[in-house]
């Protein structure tokens, strides 16, 4: 069985260098242990969180 895939790649490679950058970020701002780990779970989800604050920023 064959399926086709086809333009997936250049997606994962935007949130995959997003992901590093925000990681990078979040790290680097934060103050504790628990802060640096809490800024880790915060990249991994950090484009929900966008599109979330632009909905609510559009009303």
């Amino acid at each position: 069985m064959k399926t086709d895939s086809h333009g997936s790649g250049s997606a994962s490679a935007v949130y995959g260098l997003g992901f590093i950058g925000a990681v990078i970020y979040f790290i680097s701002t934060a103050t504790s242990f628990w802060m640096g780990l809490f800024g880790v779970l915060k990249a991994i989800v950090w484009p929900a969180l966008l599109v979330y604050e632009a909905f609510k920023a559009l009303g």
